[in-house]
């Protein structure tokens, strides 16, 4: 069985809400057809009706609700919602009504904050910035967490190395400016999505050039900073660095560069020193590896909302909502 089947198992076990609100787009309901076809979540689609029946013909969405911003019973307490929680920002009744009806990634947030929807999926036909922005406006992070991060869940073919083929890659989407202490929260988020997705136990290796100090920069003591934070932060996780690739996945490697190290050559969990070479990294792996790539998926939000690539398949998106049926089972717990 793939990850992906496991993950969608789980989804089905629990079924949770899960928002679309990209209606302006065929392969949402593409999506929403297999989605719901199998049952692994239940699904609102955002749109008007002319929205929903010009882009759904040729797929059957039953059982999906259809949420009209614009006639919606709930859409004043959204507004409400909207103004108590902005009004400090300059929001009024009148500018909360536009956002949500001109973004209905606004209105899908605030279906999650009022207790109507467990989750939102988007990015089909929007930027990462446009899906990050309403929620960090309106959801928030999780308490303590600083920033949002984004990670992929690699599934590798034929690889002995991680767990048997599998991955967590961090952050190859989000922050474009990472510090000593942003890099060590997003190792223990790492290791937390590792966790959930995977059932197994994280090895977080804090990748770098160099491996416990062979190499002198600044971009080496980065890295190395971040290791001590991470570790007064996370102290029950298994985590070591700085390390080269090689040393953080190959056991024989591993014990030559880092011989006293329990994760050195036993990494399952990849924290990439800039999202350059997280970006990269999961790329080149997906293509030469013809590893599955699912993702990018936030973590540190309160609750989950991820993002598509514009590039996405209809296959991608129902993959992508049962990983955040997955992180809401966990978040209401």
């Amino acid at each position: 069985m793939s990850i992906m089947d496991s993950l969608k198992a789980k989804a089905k076990a629990d079924k949770k809400t899960i928002v679309l609100p990209e209606s302006m787009d065929k392969r949402t309901f593409a999506a929403a057809e297999q989605i719901l076809k199998e049952g692994i979540a239940n699904l609102v689609i955002i749109g008007t009706p002319e929205e929903i029946a010009e882009n759904s013909k040729g797929y059957d969405i039953t059982g999906a609700t259809i949420v009209d911003p614009f006639t919606d019973p709930n859409r004043q307490k959204y507004i409400d919602k909207f103004v108590e929680l902005r009004s400090k920002k300059g929001v009024t009744p009148e500018s909360a009504e536009e956002m949500m009806t001109k973004d209905y990634m606004y209105y899908a947030c605030l279906m999650c904050k009022c207790g109507d929807a467990d989750g939102a999926v988007s990015g089909a036909c929007h930027s990462t910035g446009n899906t990050i922005r309403p929620a960090l406006q309106l959801l928030k992070t999780k308490p303590g967490i600083s920033s949002v991060s984004g990670f992929f869940l690699m599934e590798v073919p034929d690889c002995e190395f991680g767990d048997n083929g599998l991955f967590v890659f961090a952050d190859c989407a989000v922050n474009t400016d990472i510090d000593s202490a942003k890099l060590a929260e997003i190792a223990g988020l790492s290791a937390e999505s590792f966790k959930m997705f995977t059932g197994g136990e994280p090895r977080v290796a804090m990748l770098s050039y160099s491996s416990k100090g062979s190499a002198k920069h600044d971009d080496v003591t980065k890295v190395a900073e971040a290791v001590k934070i991470a570790h007064e932060k996370f102290p029950d996780i298994e985590l070591d660095g700085e390390l080269q690739l090689d040393a953080a996945l190959v056991p024989e490697v591993g014990e030559l560069k880092a011989p006293d190290s329990k994760v050195a050559g036993h990494a399952n969990t990849l924290v990439f020193p800039s999202l350059e070479a997280g970006n990269i990294g999961y790329k080149l792996v997906q293509r030469l590896a013809k590893a599955e790539a699912y993702g990018p998926v936030l973590q540190g939000l309160s609750m989950p909302v991820n993002d598509l690539s514009r590039g996405c398949f209809a296959e991608d998106i129902v993959g992508v909502v049962a990983m955040t049926a997955v992180q809401a089972q966990l978040a209401g717990k």
